[in-house]
């Protein structure tokens, strides 16, 4: 097995009790029969094994397999096998492999596309979220030691190869990432670039697509001489990814972008309805405070969204004339992380992964744009840019951790994206706040 990873993934190591947001709160934990059964056998006859009894249960929905048991909680939403050290009791004792999948992964996510397979992380882990948002080389590619990956067979299976959505899904990622890296337009406009191309590959590059397996017969038909050769699919497909490598297609879209007039309100309506949504689902503080606060500074629960959205603007502009090059790395790291992260392949279209790429950047802008040290430090310009980092590092994790992978915003943001070109007029609105 071969295995690679962005360099801010081959630089993490848990920072364990030193950590101001442990993973062991806030999440549900499933363990699979498996881990169970390993723990209960290490733990036999031993002082655990009552705890152990007691603490894991059956899932509740009837699960089985990798969702078999249910790991406990205290009262404040720690795992119940968390210590008074902030560490896991169970790995301490008995080492990782009693862990439960998630636990030993997480931050991990992986991937495995053909015989590679992948290591990306997930930003609701602080540390990899500091890791990932503040270095400017950290999504550089590069092969890692097999044991990082440490449990490989994990790894969701992605470019099999079995159909033309997985089988081109590689070659289509790799020309999202180059667009995404391009830095002579601005980050929105190669948001806007990947929502273009993404329409313009929806009418025969989708999941269950025909359009491959349909040119043989294309061929034969244009096998008459009186008859021009149809395009296939791969050199259509071909043909439209190295149109968006072009550097006079991505100025035409970002002036097309700079002169569109779009209303604001619904960008700062949404952001704001997401946040709101999830709060009776959270039991976290540290995000109730943060959502709290971030109400209040534009200008708390009653405040019209077209309000929210020209105080949004002003201090978009002023932060981006103070630390501009700063936030577009926050930005840009996310982005390209989110496609690591997220292979398009889950999602029901290319424009469907784009529009939840977009919202999640929408939602975090909303959240950095009110953090309270952010708005402070626009009202006194010298503060240190390791303040606008923590923040930055706290609002990217939070989101993540609370909202981007909660299935009501899932559920939210397909009833919002609509189909086709529905979902690139909605994915404009989204593009325009940032």
């Amino acid at each position: 097995m071969t295995a690679s990873a962005p360099r801010y993934m081959a630089r993490f190591r848990c920072i364990a009790e030193a950590c101001e947001d442990t993973c062991c709160a806030g999440l549900t934990v499933p363990i699979s029969e498996s881990r169970w059964s390993l723990l209960r056998q290490k733990v036999a006859g031993g002082p655990d094994e009552a705890r152990v009894t007691a603490l894991i249960t059956p899932n509740p929905d009837g699960a089985t397999g990798q969702q078999a048991g249910i790991l406990g909680k205290r009262a404040d939403g720690h795992c119940a096998f968390l210590d008074e050290t902030k560490l896991c009791s169970l790995q301490s004792r008995y080492g990782e492999a009693v862990l439960p999948d998630g636990c030993s992964v997480f931050p991990r996510v992986l991937t495995r596309w053909g015989a590679q397979v992948e290591m990306a992380g997930s930003l609701a882990c602080p540390e990899t979220a500091r890791l990932c948002l503040l270095a400017e080389d950290a999504l550089v590619r590069e092969p890692v030691p097999e044991a990082q990956a440490l449990r490989p067979q994990m790894a969701r299976q992605v470019a099999s190869g079995a159909d033309a959505w997985t089988a081109h899904a590689d070659v289509v990622r790799e020309a999202m990432l180059r667009l995404l890296a391009r830095s002579d337009v601005p980050f929105a406009a190669r948001l806007y670039a990947l929502g273009r191309m993404a329409l313009d590959l929806g009418d025969f590059y989708f999941p269950g697509t025909t359009a491959f397996t349909d040119d043989a017969a294309k061929t034969a038909a244009a096998s008459d001489a009186t008859q021009e050769p149809l395009p296939t699919a791969e050199a259509r497909l071909a043909d439209i990814l190295r149109t968006y490598d072009a550097t006079d297609t991505l100025h035409t879209l970002r002036d097309q972008l700079e002169a569109l007039e779009l209303p604001g309100g619904p960008w700062a309506g949404i952001c704001a309805a997401v946040l709101r949504s999830r709060e009776a689902q959270v039991g976290s503080q540290r995000y109730l405070s943060l959502v709290r606060d971030v109400r209040a500074s534009y200008g708390g629960a009653d405040t019209a969204p077209d309000d929210a959205w020209r105080l949004h603007v002003t201090r978009r502009e002023a932060l981006a004339s103070l630390h501009g090059e700063r936030v577009h790395q926050y930005f840009l790291n996310h982005a390209l992380n989110h496609v690591l992260r997220h292979p398009f392949t889950e999602a029901p279209s290319l424009l469907n992964a784009v529009f939840l790429l977009v919202l999640r950047a929408s939602v975090v802008r909303y959240v950095l744009l009110g953090h309270p040290a952010v708005v402070a430090l626009l009202d006194t310009p010298g503060t240190p840019v390791a303040t606008l980092d923590a923040a930055a590092v706290e609002s990217f994790q939070l989101v993540a951790k609370h909202v981007e992978q909660a299935p009501q915003f899932l559920d939210f943001a397909q009833g919002l994206a609509g189909e086709g070109p529905e979902t690139f007029a909605r994915l404009l609105i989204l593009v325009k706040g940032l």
